[in-house]
């Protein structure tokens, strides 16, 4: 019986180890860029389309060139717009996520210097599928100017 039991665990062990050594991040991030902040400003917006394999989430996020970045959520609720920060973004098997200005958006707090268009920002992102296996991608992000600016 205990041989049965140990062949049985091998075999799952077996099963288990191709999901590990697969891809280091099964998400594929598009049309990033930062917003162009003014000089002494020490907050930006990151923005990017998200589309994963699988199931899973954003659960954090780096960069480079700030002291810490937040998910953050904006919408509109009886006229006035609402920000919140998030724990984590729930990303759906094959659908794109846009983060978009008005909507859902990467903030960056203390800024080390003014972000000028031309300039890169690089980010690191970190997800977690729903098997509980995380893994990170980092990507560079153009700095642009807004096509309109949205005021907080």
């Amino acid at each position: 019986m205990r041989y049965i039991l140990l062949l049985v665990t091998a075999c799952l062990l077996m099963v288990q180890l191709p999901a590990l050594a697969g891809p280091a991040a099964p998400v594929e991030i598009t049309d990033a860029w930062v917003r162009a902040t003014a000089p002494g400003q020490k907050v930006g917006a990151a923005y990017m389309t998200l589309k994963s394999e699988v199931d899973g989430e954003l659960i954090a996020a780096d960069s480079n060139i700030t002291s810490s970045v937040e998910i953050h959520s904006m919408s509109m609720k009886d006229g006035v717009m609402q920000m919140r920060m998030l724990q984590r973004l729930p990303l759906t098997a094959g659908e794109p996520y846009h983060l978009a200005p008005g909507g859902f958006h990467l903030m960056l707090f203390g800024l080390n210097e003014a972000l000028k268009p031309g300039m890169s920002v690089q980010l690191t992102l970190r997800f977690r599928d729903r098997a509980g296996n995380s893994f990170e991608k980092t990507i560079p992000a153009p700095v642009k100017q807004a096509v309109r600016d949205h005021h907080h």
